[in-house]
């Protein structure tokens, strides 16, 4: 499992209503380059966001699925990039009053992804993941002014 950690200038709330607007997947996930659809009750556990992932024209359609969701303070996403594989990845905010704390895992759990040796695993999500974060807390920031 990878984790990676940032602080945000932004309430609890603010940065949860980022993660729960679908639409905005593609503007903070690293890879994902647009949004098809997003299930009307997202992010309620079973809901999903359909994504692309890649540059045209080489774009592969695919999904990312919601497992657990507790407004405000967790999600719990499976997400697909086939023909790579699936993970999972759990955002974990603490609310600090004016900022949060989120905590962001991935773990690869089916496909050709997981012959990919640990370490060397890491160094990719523990990179894209910051970077998510980093464009996670632009958004929600952006939010709170």
């Amino acid at each position: 499992m990878t984790t990676v950690t940032r602080d945000i200038d932004a309430p609890a709330h603010q940065v949860f209503a980022v993660l729960a607007d679908g639409w905005t997947y593609a503007s903070w996930v690293v890879g994902a380059s647009r949004i098809r659809h997003v299930d009307a009750s997202f992010p309620e556990p079973g809901s999903a966001i359909h994504h692309s992932v890649g540059t045209w024209p080489a774009l592969i359609d695919d999904t990312t699925t919601v497992l657990a969701c507790e407004p405000g303070r967790r999600l719990e996403l499976r997400v697909r990039a086939w023909p790579l594989g699936e993970g999972n990845v759990a955002l974990v905010l603490r609310d600090l009053g004016s900022s949060t704390t989120v905590e962001m895992e991935e773990y690869t759990v089916s496909g050709p992804a997981r012959l990919i040796p640990k370490p060397a695993e890491a160094l990719g999500l523990k990179a894209r993941n910051r970077e998510a974060l980093r464009r996670l807390a632009y958004l929600a920031e952006g939010r709170s002014r």
